[in-house]
């Protein structure tokens, strides 16, 4: 089969039937069109072993920001090129076996993380009474109360009842998941809600700039906020908060997931409160246990009495 309709059969697919997101179509869109490129692909029966071989070569001699491009880039490509192969697969288009493409192997993850101190010292810096200071303390407030991503929190809009403790959220994939909601949060929340003069439907706007005249802050139409806006407040409370190391709205998710498991959930119960289709993704969390696997050894363990 031609590759070019091929592959816009292909993204059509995953966007339309399997609810990609658009920048994911994207992305795919570009993984295979680079390799089609270099390898010279024309045809589905184009794609052989060999020709994947050479283009995993060249991609570990692509230049990236220290060396070579990072193994996890890499395996985006190959991400990209198994599903292709295996959509082929589904429409009896001959091609070879998808799994027949094995990932390369990363490195443990390690967590950028804020201590419990820097974590206090960040929720407690937004703390003034105009607006954009209770947007801010809400915006920390939920982050951490819920384990939202930053785009799904961006999502949220001010029709939010917060007469309960929990709200329904759509994240990746369109999967739709309850999380839940602290009085602290919620308190937030209703605070800058109460302060709010505009109709938007978002919950999270952006706020007429102190110190601009009367005359320019009526002329201010709010608009949702972005993730790289949320990322802009985050970095000056760290800033704030005199917490020197980066701090970034993904940390507070991190810092939700170790809270939890810290203090003795288990991990399923967490997977499912921050969305993760795979539980092997929850698995890096799981350092934060740990110190109790300390102790129980050094209470348990006969050789160490």
């Amino acid at each position: 089969m031609e590759i070019q309709s091929a592959k816009r059969q292909f993204l059509e697919y995953i966007e339309i039937e399997r609810g990609r997101a658009v920048k994911t179509v994207e992305n795919y869109d570009h993984y295979l069109t680079r390799f089609f490129g270099q390898m010279a692909i024309k045809a589905s029966g184009d794609i052989t072993e060999e020709k994947i071989r050479e283009f995993r070569i060249w991609l570990n001699r692509q230049p990236g920001t220290s060396g070579s491009m990072k193994r996890r880039t890499q395996n985006y490509y190959l991400i990209a090129l198994r599903a292709f192969l295996k959509f082929l697969r589904k429409r009896e288009i001959p091609c070879i076996s998808p799994e027949r493409i094995e990932l390369a192997k990363l490195p443990e993850r390690s967590l950028d993380l804020i201590t419990s101190i820097e974590l206090d010292r960040l929720l407690s810096a937004a703390n003034g009474a105009d607006e954009k200071s209770l947007r801010d303390k809400a915006i920390l407030e939920m982050l951490f109360s819920t384990g939202l991503r930053v785009s799904e929190l961006c999502a949220l809009n001010s029709d939010l009842d917060l007469s309960r403790d929990e709200l329904s959220v759509r994240g990746k994939g369109e999967k739709v998941r309850v999380v839940f909601v602290s009085p602290a949060a919620k308190d937030a929340v209703k605070a800058y809600l109460k302060a709010r003069k505009d109709m938007e439907e978002a919950l999270f706007v952006s706020a007429s700039t102190i110190g601009k005249s009367k005359a320019a802050k009526l002329k201010h139409t709010p608009t949702r906020l972005t993730s790289r806006s949320i990322e802009n407040i985050m970095k000056t409370y760290a800033a704030k908060a005199g917490i020197t190391k980066k701090v970034t709205p993904h940390i507070l998710r991190h810092s939700f997931a170790t809270d939890l498991l810290s203090n003795g959930a288990d991990i399923r119960s967490v997977q499912a409160l921050l969305g993760h289709a795979s539980i092997n993704t929850t698995q890096i969390y799981t350092h934060v246990t740990d110190a109790h696997l300390r102790e129980v050894h050094k209470k348990f363990h006969s050789r160490g009495k």
